[in-house]
C-alpha cells in the first residue's frame, strides 16, 4: 500500500449547513502539520445567522452541483500540492466525482450523499418521504430548514439545548437544485473506473445518510479492487462533524490517511 504524501487538505461541507461545521477539524489537523483549506460554497461566505436573514436568497438558489464541483476543482487546481479531499453528506459525493476527475491524492466521504443507482430499501423509504420536499417546491428559491426538520433529521439523539445552539450557529438555506441535481445524470460515478484510496464513513444513527446506505456506496467501489474502505461508527447522527466523538472520528481519519 503506498503512503500518502501530500500534507494538504482540501473540506468540503454538506447542504444546509455553513462551512464553520469544519472548524474543529480544521485545527486539529493543523495542529498535526496539515496545512487545511475549508472554504464555503458560492454564495455561501457570510455567517449563518446572516444568510438566514438574507433567505431567500436566489443566488443561493441558482447554484447546481456541477458548479460545486467546478469550483473545488479550480481551488484543488491553485493549492501548492494535490490535496486530500474530504467531504461530508453531499461535500461526500462532491469528492467522490472529484476523486473521478482526478482531482485528489486521497478521498474521505464522510456519510455522504449517495450517486444516482445506490439505494437500499431503508433509503427508499426515506426518499419516500423527504423527495416531496426536493421535486414539489419550486427551485427558484433555496430552502431553510425549519428547526423541527433539524432536530428529526440532523441532530436526532440529542439534547434540545444542543439542537438549538447548533441550529443557530450552523444551519443555512440550501439551493434545491443542488438536492435534485444529486440524484441525476450528473452525479453519476463509473466505479470501475481507477481511483486513489477512499475511505467512506457511516454512522449507526444517521436518518439522512444511513449507515447501510452508505456500505452500498461502499461495495459499488470494492469490486474494482482499488484501495476502499468503509467505517461505521456507533452513536453518529448527521451531525458527526460536531458531535462530542468528533475527536475520535478525526484521530481516525489522520491514521489512515497516514496508512495509504
Amino acid at each position: 500500500m503506498r503512503e500518502v504524501n501530500t500534507r494538504t487538505i482540501l473540506m468540503i461541507h454538506g447542504a444546509f449547513v455553513c462551512a464553520a461545521m469544519w472548524d474543529n477539524w480544521k485545527q486539529y489537523f493543523e495542529n498535526h502539520g496539515y496545512k487545511v483549506v475549508a472554504p464555503p460554497w458560492p454564495h455561501k461566505t457570510a455567517p449563518a445567522v446572516d444568510l438566514r436573514r438574507r433567505h431567500p436568497d436566489h443566488l443561493i438558489a441558482s447554484l447546481q452541483l456541477q458548479d460545486l464541483v467546478q469550483y473545488y476543482s479550480d481551488i484543488a487546481s491553485v493549492l501548492p500540492e494535490i490535496p486530500v479531499i474530504m467531504g461530508h453528506s453531499i461535500g461526500g459525493l462532491v469528492t467522490q466525482l472529484l476523486l473521478q476527475k482526478n482531482v485528489g491524492a486521497a478521498g474521505i466521504a464522510i456519510h455522504p450523499t449517495p450517486p444516482p443507482g445506490v439505494y437500499t430499501l431503508k433509503s427508499m423509504l426515506l426518499n419516500a418521504r423527504y423527495r416531496p420536499l426536493e421535486y414539489y417546491m419550486s427551485p427558484q428559491n433555496p430552502y431553510l430548514m425549519t428547526f423541527p426538520e433539524w432536530q428529526r433529521t440532523i441532530t436526532n439523539g440529542m439534547e434540545e439545548s444542543e439542537q438549538l445552539w447548533t441550529y443557530e450557529k450552523y444551519a443555512v438555506p440550501e439551493s434545491l437544485r443542488i438536492l435534485r441535481d444529486g440524484s441525476g445524470s450528473m452525479a453519476r460515478i463509473d466505479f470501475s473506473r481507477p481511483h486513489v484510496p477512499l475511505l467512506l464513513m457511516a454512522g449507526s444513527e444517521d436518518r439522512v445518510t444511513p449507515a447501510s446506505l452508505v456500505f452500498s456506496n461502499y461495495k459499488k467501489y470494492r469490486q474494482n479492487g482499488y484501495v476502499t474502505q468503509f467505517r461505521e461508527a456507533p452513536g453518529r447522527n448527521h451531525f458527526v462533524l460536531g458531535q462530542p466523538t468528533w475527536e475520535e472520528d478525526a484521530a481516525y481519519v489522520l491514521q489512515w490517511i497516514r496508512t495509504y
